[in-house]
């Protein structure tokens, strides 16, 4: 048991998921409200993180290790990441405190739903909708972290990120109610087709 724990702590895919929560306190030692190269060097920081979650899922099935600590670690990150970097934003007065909680919630919700179903040897497959909410995240994250305004190149132009990262956040959270409800009918759904266990 010890051995098999040891050898999935220190297998490659493992090893990157791990980095990728070493490096939350970095993300959020960078963002500054007065320092436009602060909160670049932020966003590159959660832009490296996240592109961990492609990667560490690649090698894992492309190497043959995906193992139990693995589905335990890789969702977990996602979240750490997501939430520390949302609520730390909010303490920053650049993202609305009741969206931080609307996505939390709905993460808490769907987690624990996914729960259920794998004690139950239900599978909730995720949805196109909840693809599209992580990439919308991940997107609206990144401009919030850059904050400041930056010329359009050829254009003349100025692109406020700040602004355009909440227009994204607001979308994505639609995006993430609507997934929200999606799981909780595929829920309901799985369930009610189980079979009965006699009394």
């Amino acid at each position: 048991m010890a051995a098999s724990l040891r050898r999935e702590l220190t297998n490659v895919p493992n090893l990157v998921t791990m980095s990728r929560v070493v490096l939350i306190p970095f993300v959020l030692v960078f963002i500054d409200n007065f320092s436009p190269l602060r909160s670049f060097i932020a966003s590159l920081l959660y832009l490296l993180a996240a592109a961990g979650d492609a990667l560490d899922g690649y090698l894992a099935r492309s190497r043959g290790e995906i193992s139990t600590l693995g589905k335990f670690l890789d969702p977990l990150a996602d979240k750490l990441l997501v939430t520390a970097v949302l609520v730390y934003l909010v303490s920053l007065g650049r993202a609305p405190a009741w969206v931080v909680v609307v996505t939390i919630g709905r993460d808490l919700a769907v987690s624990g739903l996914r729960s259920i179903a794998a004690a139950q040897g239900m599978i909730i497959s995720a949805s196109d909708s909840g693809k599209i909410k992580t990439a919308l995240q991940l997107v609206a994250i990144m401009m919030l972290l850059v904050h400041f305004r930056y010329p359009m190149l050829g254009t003349g132009k100025t692109v406020d990120y700040h602004l355009a990262g909440l227009v994204v956040l607001y979308v994505s959270t639609v995006v993430s109610l609507f997934s929200g409800v999606q799981y909780m009918r595929h829920f309901l759904a799985a369930a009610l087709a189980q079979p009965r266990t006699p009394a």
